[in-house]
């Protein structure tokens, strides 16, 4: 009987020494998800796509993101295709090497 009680305290520790460690390595991927970087990039392109004076700042985007947040960004912004088209499109591209983040943008 002793034999059983033992095993079975043996059997829950290894339990719950497991769901701690899944607990643990859910709250870290959490954590490290750069979601307000990600925001204030989105955020500075989106918003320099409508200006026309702003093609600098776009350039700046790069360097400083990489300098830092140790992120690459890279973007592709589409300007109108016709006069009768008034919508800009950006493609943003996201990686700190944890996570990589791709996102397609249209301007209303």
């Amino acid at each position: 009987m002793g034999f059983l009680i033992s095993f079975s305290f043996f059997f829950l520790a290894i339990i719950i020494n497991q769901s701690t460690v899944v607990g643990q390595t859910t709250a870290e991927s959490v954590i490290e998800f750069p979601k307000n970087d990600i925001r204030d990039i989105t955020g500075i392109i989106t918003y320099n796509t409508s200006r026309s004076n702003s093609t600098e700042v776009l350039k700046d985007i790069p360097v400083i993101a990489l300098s830092r947040k140790n992120a690459i960004v890279k973007y592709t912004v589409i300007p109108p295709q016709s006069p009768m088209d008034t919508h800009s499109y950006a493609l943003i591209h996201y990686n700190n090497g944890v996570t990589e983040y791709d996102e397609n943008w249209t301007s209303l």
